[in-house]
């Protein structure tokens, strides 16, 4: 058989046909591929005076976490975005959302400092994020007083803003707040810090600070403002009541009200907590969080914050059993047994905004 002959033979439509057949799905696989290696859930950190960072990056194949608007991140008081490169403050959830196809970012305000302070620098770097990301709008999550930030971001600049969604927040005070404002008995007259031990608390409070501000990454030089007298006010009962006046968007009539509204200014609110104190008998901090309570004498807390106080625009629940620290999955994912976990708790509450379309 002649070369030309054994060709013609092999091209038959009997032999080309199956060959061509393999050749399609095989480009098939590959184009499939590639696709699913461009489809990457990202995990920023923005405690950058220059900006955001890419922490991680994951491929994804659900896209139960994908949603239009990217997911920004906000810490509480004495917060911190990734400590020494270690330890995240939402312990594990930026990685959780990022599997299901979430771009997400952290980021890193005053650790130490009332919501006003805290809320610009948050804005400040959601227009950062807003540049990096190419959309014109976030999904805002706020663990504790990081929940207040976020309303002040939404009362300012809503345009910048799809969602928030506050987390174990004080949005009407912390009877905690109170007790330790009471003991340290501010100046009637100024509200500033009136005796030497206040203002020596005040102080230990400053360094905390900038402990998490060098812990952050952020160096010494840029070291953020910290005043730990005017956190306190912020989250006593009477500075809740100022922030409230200013910015009423979806907050109740009445301290153990329900939210009359769930959205404000093309905004959709929502908020969660939980009750109860140990957790686990693992975990030193739910003992602190124990004693911590004792200022709400029988009225259900997590430790800091009263349910009564954590509602927000639409309340998804007020009453999981996990304490403050275990609603940012804290310390290291020690939290009660056989309860809704918090990683699957904001992975819930993200599809809850893809399906909103946000």
């Amino acid at each position: 058989m002649t070369l030309s002959s054994y060709v013609r033979a092999a091209l038959t439509p009997r032999t080309f046909l199956p060959i061509l057949g393999s050749i399609s799905t095989g480009v098939l696989l590959m184009t499939m591929q590639t696709t699913s290696a461009q489809a990457a859930g990202q995990y920023y950190n923005c405690a950058n005076a220059n900006g955001c960072t890419l922490v991680d990056s994951k491929y994804f194949t659900s896209s139960y976490t994908k949603t239009q608007y990217p997911v920004v991140l906000a810490h509480g008081l004495g917060g911190f975005t990734k400590l020494f490169g270690v330890l995240d403050y939402f312990n594990g959830i930026p990685s959780e959302l990022m599997k299901g196809g979430s771009e997400v970012y952290t980021t890193k305000t005053s650790a130490v400092n009332n919501s006003e302070v805290r809320g610009e620098q948050l804005l400040q770097q959601v227009k950062t994020i807003t540049a990096i990301s190419g959309d014109p709008k976030v999904n805002l999550f706020g663990h504790s007083q990081g929940g207040i930030d976020i309303r002040y971001v939404a009362g300012v600049a809503p345009k910048y803003v799809a969602s928030v969604t506050a987390v174990s927040s004080p949005e009407q005070g912390s009877k905690t707040a109170d007790f330790v404002k009471n003991v340290l008995e501010p100046n009637n007259d100024t509200g500033e810090p009136s005796n030497v031990t206040t203002q020596l608390v005040s102080g230990v409070f400053n360094l905390i600070g900038g402990f998490t501000d060098v812990g952050s990454g952020i160096s010494i030089k840029e070291i953020q403002a910290q005043n730990g007298w005017q956190a306190l006010m912020a989250l006593s009962t009477d500075g809740a009541a100022k922030f409230n006046a200013k910015f009423p968007a979806a907050m109740p009539t009445s301290y153990c009200g329900q939210p009359t509204s769930t959205s404000a200014n093309g905004i959709k609110y929502y908020s969660f907590s939980g009750v109860g104190q140990v957790m686990s008998v693992l975990d030193p901090s739910d003992y602190l969080l124990a004693a911590t309570s004792v200022p709400f004498l029988l009225e259900g807390n997590d430790g800091l914050v009263s349910a009564c106080s954590s509602r927000l625009g639409y309340v998804i629940r007020d009453n999981y059993i996990m304490n403050h620290l275990d609603s940012a999955d804290q310390v290291l994912g020690l939290t009660a047994w056989g309860e809704s976990k918090p990683k699957s708790i904001y992975r819930t509450q993200v599809n809850r905004l893809k399906n909103a379309n946000l």
